[in-house]
């Protein structure tokens, strides 16, 4: 089911969200509809939980056709992640769903581990790098609250309004965009 997104200010965006633990049914529903919602949005990479108002550690990440991610991890919901390896870093544009108006000069890591559960339970452990890893780290943030303009070194120097181009306009516009 798509959801709408939540936009800030909603005070549910800063929140830290709560572990999954075992998936169950509920956790089961809630991934497809970040999946569904996710597909909504033209071009979106990437929604987490509490962007459709869920405060869960849960969310998905699809670079698949994204001309800078050659070997996508493919579709995959993520499931209480956890950060097992972190190394370099680079500033990058991005954009997301909950902030609609702005994009925002973020640096983030160029390789990353991420070890977690897919919706049946099993565990999983990736590595991801370049504009994937960008889009894991991302989503992760949501999870403990934290939004772009938290990540931004000045808010008067990087942060930008928003281009619009074609597609759903109440979530992201603009480049490849992250939840």
């Amino acid at each position: 089911m798509v959801r709408d997104v939540v936009v800030f200010p909603d005070r549910r965006l800063k929140r830290v969200c709560v572990p999954v633990g075992t998936p169950g049914p509920a956790a089961r529903r809630l991934a497809r509809d970040l999946i569904d919602t996710a597909a909504s949005f033209p071009r979106t990479t990437g929604i987490a939980a509490p962007q459709v108002g869920e405060l869960w550690r849960m969310c998905f990440i699809d670079c698949t056709g994204n001309p800078r991610v050659p070997d996508p991890l493919g579709p995959v919901v993520m499931v209480d992640p956890v950060l097992t390896h972190y190394a370099g870093d680079e500033v990058g544009r991005e954009g997301c769903l909950s902030l609609p108006q702005v994009t925002a000069n973020v640096q983030r890591g160029t390789e990353i581990g991420v070890r977690y559960l897919d919706p049946e339970g099993r565990r999983h452990e990736v590595v991801a790098s370049g504009f994937e890893a960008r889009v894991i780290l991302h989503e992760m943030d949501h999870l403990d609250g934290i939004l772009i303009l938290d990540r931004v070194r000045s808010l008067s120097l990087d942060v930008f309004p928003r281009v619009r181009r074609s597609g759903r306009q109440r979530g992201k516009g603009g480049t490849s965009r992250h939840g």
